[in-house]
């Protein structure tokens, strides 16, 4: 079985939803049988390399609130975050353009290390306020979960695995995902936002059972927390 996991490395909402998916993973009985892809999604393709906005300024204009509602937002989701296990420090978080980290997690993949780098770079992000869009960092990153520093920086000088980035964000339109993290059990089921461990063992199970096309599948009431387009959260 295949699970597919469009995500953005700067999302918050994805974070959690992968401690909650490894949660569940590890409840599962035939997780052995499970093969996790991580799909590439960017929540903002148009921010610059590097942006000094802090992250709080950032959401303050963004959402039309003053700095301390903001300072509340960030709150509220690393609350939820720590009770997953998640040492959140957006105060240290610095902004950029995501698509190079997209690229050096596909070629992770090649490695069988996307997990890994997955990993590595959210916790850049969120927890060490390492940039994810300076390609010196990156590279940090990429040998730290066992890759060749040379190809790496080959990576980041040109434009390998820029076409599979693309191809996933057009599969995620076709798909109809308009936020994430948004995980696709076998083409068939669609679970929408960083719902609790719980509802993604069940439709693990579901999905197993059943063979049907895609549909969604969440827990009772609201949708599950999520991030959409140009940074909303």
């Amino acid at each position: 079985m295949r699970v597919e996991i469009w995500s953005d490395v700067v999302c918050p909402w994805c974070y959690v939803g992968k401690r909650r998916f490894e949660s569940a993973l590890a409840r599962y009985p035939s997780a052995a049988d499970v093969e996790v892809v991580w799909r590439s999604f960017e929540l903002d393709p148009k921010a610059p390399a590097a942006d000094d906005v802090d992250l709080v300024e950032h959401l303050a204009a963004k959402y039309g609130v003053s700095r301390d509602e903001a300072r509340a937002m960030n709150a509220r989701v690393t609350e939820v975050a720590a009770a997953e296990g998640l040492a959140f420090r957006l105060d240290r978080a610095r902004r950029g353009n995501t698509f190079d980290a997209h690229r050096l997690i596909h070629l992770a993949a090649a490695s069988g290390l996307q997990d890994a780098m997955e990993e590595g770079l959210m916790a850049a992000y969120f927890t060490e306020g390492e940039p994810v869009s300076d390609h010196d960092a990156l590279v940090r990153r990429a040998v730290a979960v066992g890759l060749d520093e040379a190809e790496a920086r080959r990576l980041l000088a040109g434009d390998a695995y820029a076409a599979e980035v693309r191809a996933d964000e057009a599969d995620a339109r076709r798909l109809g995902i308009t936020s994430v993290p948004f995980f696709v059990v076998d083409r068939r089921y669609g679970i929408a936002g960083a719902q609790p461990a719980d509802v993604l063992l069940g439709a693990l199970r579901q999905a197993w059972e059943e063979r049907s096309p895609l549909e969604p599948v969440s827990a009772p009431g609201p949708a599950g927390d999520a991030c959409g387009p140009d940074g909303d959260c």
